[in-house]
């Protein structure tokens, strides 16, 4: 295939902001965890895919297999949607109770917001 780029599992983008590694990055619909320090403006690798230990709201229980959108203002994930915000950042993996500070979460691929909520 001529037209093929690359697999995808890592994708090249411009870092939002001052970003360490491990962090969850989303740069418009494409969510990711950076794979190194970098700083706004700088080209970052991010992961695409696979399970990553991420921080959530500490409040949240969280069952396996539920959704799990992105809370920017917290920088955490939550299992409570909201409209035009809170992009879907994945499902988690394993449950994660009340008190737990990270969800291990499969990431999906682009960062839908959620239904108001």
């Amino acid at each position: 295939m001529r037209n093929f780029i690359q697999p995808g599992e890592t994708l090249t983008v411009v870092a939002p902001a001052d970003v360490t590694s491990g962090a969850l990055v989303v740069v418009g619909s494409i969510i990711g965890v950076a794979a190194f320090d970098a700083a706004s403006g700088a080209d970052l690798e991010i992961a695409t895919e696979g399970v990553f230990a991420l921080p959530k709201a500490t409040t949240d229980v969280v069952t396996q297999g539920v959704k799990l959108y992105w809370d920017s203002v917290a920088s955490k994930l939550t299992v409570t949607p909201g409209t035009n915000s809170k992009p879907l950042v994945g499902l988690a993996a394993s449950g994660a109770g009340n008190g737990a500070t990270t969800v291990n979460c499969r990431l999906m691929l682009t960062g839908q917001t959620g239904p108001s909520a």
